[in-house]
């Protein structure tokens, strides 16, 4: 049964992989056992982008290089991001779990992903593929805790030994749909009229710098199994190439082109160094799918915006700016009880909150859990025992002068700005100091008004 902090983390790491840069793909193959003898190749990593929402496609294709006569042990896989697996494949293995909460990790799903092999010289029959009973388990995890907070998740996946690996008559397929390979952007609304949902795809080789793959890269790469001399490449595919937008592809040397077997299919593909370094490589493109009166519009509208600017657009843009800045400082819609709507920014704590952080008994850890982790955090060098934490906010109280219903005309801002300076030493709480500074602007003043 999984732990309540395994329950919430979650749903964050939901939010946070939204809020995230999109990266996903193979990143190192590892061997059960010290394996200096092994490699791996040949080696394609196949994604499949389509308009459709939900998760991406990927096949890892490989084979193991092997001497002659060696026995290939389990090989794992450390993949960034979640993945879905298949439930028919059957069920979770607990030893992939223990491995990754022995590190101190925090474990979010468990499963199985499907794994095949293929005969290369054989034709298509039914004889030419095999399914590998239980396919490969897999084990997606977090990390916690520390000042940075959660991590994006990562996926830890056992490829189980087979003869098949080290045969170079067959080749290895192991498919992940990739929840983690696209990533929306957020465009404006305009741009999401005329141009359509802009999203980002990302795939890697080798990228094991950041949380949370590092710590395990640390402790498996005396296991670490390296690309051979044999051809390696990441490639994406993009179907309905006919309404597909590619604004960006990096790195500047992927190779685009158009599929030679699928129809209105566009291609790019990335090919892998294969050294004996550990060289991060990464392949991603930003792009998007457009409607038919979208196209159009993408011609029409910085047409239309051409004439215009040169006829009228300075003069229009000048006066609405100047109009909507004394417009937004001197009027103001009140709430439906006539009382005017105070801003607040930043984190602005209450007596009660501060009545509850005790110096000497609080640690930092309930005064997170307390104040939230919007804080800025200053290390007192050399010691990295002693640090402080800082919290800011803003509270403004606009006095206004009620005109016409929830129309207001506003007389002056009333400006509180609150810091909250929490010295922590060794974990607890030593000592508090709260200051709030008060001031008044005039009204339209909007440049006098501080930040936090």
């Amino acid at each position: 049964m999984r732990s309540a902090m395994t329950r919430r983390a979650l749903p964050l790491a939901l939010a946070g992989m939204l809020a995230a840069p999109a990266t996903a793909g193979a990143q190192a193959f590892f061997a059960a056992t010290p394996s200096p003898d092994l490699r791996i190749g040949p080696l394609t990593i196949r994604a499949a982008v389509t308009p459709a929402e939900g998760p991406v496609p990927m096949r890892v294709q490989f084979g193991v290089m092997a001497p002659a006569g060696a026995t290939v042990p389990d090989l794992y896989l450390l993949w960034p991001g979640d993945v879905k697996g298949d439930p028919a494949l059957g069920p979770r293995q607990a030893e992939l779990a223990e491995q990754v909460t022995a590190l101190r990790y925090e474990v979010i799903d468990e499963g199985r992903l499907t794994l095949r092999s293929r005969n290369l010289t054989a034709g298509g029959g039914a004889g030419a593929r095999e399914i590998v009973p239980g396919g490969a388990p897999y084990v997606t995890f977090v990390q916690t805790g520390g000042t940075v907070g959660l991590s994006a998740p990562g996926t830890w996946i056992r490829i189980p030994s087979t003869p098949r690996l080290a045969d170079p008559d067959w080749i290895t397929t192991l498919e992940i749909p990739s929840l983690s390979a696209v990533r929306a952007k957020r465009p404006t609304w305009l741009e999401r009229l005329v141009l359509g949902e802009r999203h980002l795809f990302a795939m890697s080789f080798y990228e094991v710098r950041g949380r949370p793959l590092r710590r395990i890269y640390l402790t498996h790469r005396d296991r670490l199994v390296r690309l051979g001399d044999a051809p390696a490449e990441m490639v994406v595919t993009f179907s309905e190439s006919d309404h597909l937008k590619i604004d960006s592809v990096a790195p500047a040397t992927a190779v685009r082109g158009v599929s030679e077997t699928a129809e209105s299919t566009e291609t790019i593909t990335l090919y892998l160094e294969t050294g004996e370094g550990i060289t991060p490589q990464r392949l991603s493109v930003q792009y998007g799918y457009f409607s038919r009166t979208q196209a159009i519009a993408v011609v029409a509208i910085p047409v239309l915006l051409l004439l215009l600017g040169y006829a009228i657009g300075p003069l229009v843009g000048r006066l609405s700016l100047h109009l909507a800045q004394r417009l937004a400082g001197r009027f103001h819609l009140s709430r439906w009880d006539g009382l005017p709507r105070e801003r607040q920014s930043g984190v602005v704590l209450s007596p009660d909150v501060l009545a509850r952080i005790r110096p000497g008994e609080t640690t930092q850890d309930e005064v997170l859990r307390l104040c939230g982790p919007n804080v800025e955090v200053l290390d007192h060098l050399p010691s990295d025992s002693h640090r402080t934490l800082v919290y800011r906010g803003r509270h403004v109280r606009p006095q206004t002068r009620r005109l016409i219903g929830m129309l207001a005309a506003v007389r002056h801002l009333e400006v509180e700005q609150h810091e909250v300076s929490i010295e922590v030493a060794d974990g607890v709480v030593r000592d508090v100091k709260a200051d709030i500074r008060r001031s008044r602007v005039a009204a339209g003043d909007g440049a006098g008004v501080p930040t936090p």
